[in-house]
């Protein structure tokens, strides 16, 4: 059985044009042609496309997957093998953006109600609105951020000092810790990542164990926050997300 370009372009939800290329280029060049010069796609053809369109979801430029294709030594099971596992580290780091919709929410502190004196006063030079419009153009819909808007707006400039300095207290008991040689899957750094995920949860959003994870991550990956914990303690953002992920498996082991 044959299919039309159109047949073709409605079942792979590409364009009728974007084919036509591909046969210009030697991409995809259809297996039969009727009498009048149109293109008629086989069964073979649709594998070949249904290849074509993982490799380009997954962003490579039409060059390297004409070449990964046209590979003598690979077979269908190669292709299939390799696109599953790009495509599993894929969703992996889109499950992880996800997650972040609630963790980049505590890049800042949002919906603070003080004057400019008044926050030096409070954060020093820690800049607590420094990704704000980042934040709310990406996240702004996210029921963490409208959690956390809520209870940031009702924050007293007394509210903000205390939140502080329960962070600074925290940030000097953990940077100590790390000082000292504790080991991040000991009891006492699974005890100070837990106080940290629970002082999150108490006055910004709610955070489970997992999303905590993903914060440990985070504070790893993202060279603004392995900054910011690096500057406490040399070392400290990957002794946190270790002590972060130990905690979370304590709590979380059925």
């Amino acid at each position: 059985m044959s299919y039309s370009v159109g047949q073709v372009a409605g079942f792979a939800g590409v364009t009728v044009r974007t084919l036509h290329h591909y046969d210009e280029i030697g991409l995809l060049v259809p297996s039969e042609r009727t009498y009048a010069g149109h293109r008629r796609y086989g069964d073979a053809d649709l594998d070949r496309l249904q290849q074509i369109l993982f490799y380009r979801e997954l962003g490579f430029p039409l060059d390297e997957v004409a070449a990964l294709l046209d590979d003598p030594d690979a077979d269908p099971r190669t292709h299939l093998r390799r696109q599953h596992r790009l495509l599993t580290a894929r969703i992996e780091k889109l499950q992880k953006m996800a997650a972040a919709v609630e963790q980049a929410l505590e890049a800042r502190t949002m919906g603070i109600n003080l004057t400019p004196q008044e926050r030096f006063e409070v954060f020093g030079d820690k800049d607590p609105e420094q990704y704000a419009e980042e934040v709310e153009q990406r996240w702004g819909d996210t029921e963490a951020y409208a959690e956390s808007q809520r209870r940031a707006a009702a924050y007293t400039k007394e509210d903000w000092k205390r939140i502080q300095a329960e962070v600074d207290d925290w940030g000097a008991r953990y940077a100590a810790l790390v000082a000292a040689g504790e080991r991040p899957a000991g009891e006492a750094a699974m005890d100070l990542a837990e106080e940290h995920r629970r002082h999150i949860s108490r006055y910004h959003f709610e955070v489970p164990y997992e999303m905590h994870r993903c914060f440990g991550e985070m504070y790893v990956s993202d060279e603004r926050f392995k900054a910011f914990y690096d500057s406490l303690e040399p070392g400290l953002a990957e002794h946190l997300r270790e002590a972060i992920l130990a905690n979370a498996d304590r709590h979380t082991a059925s």
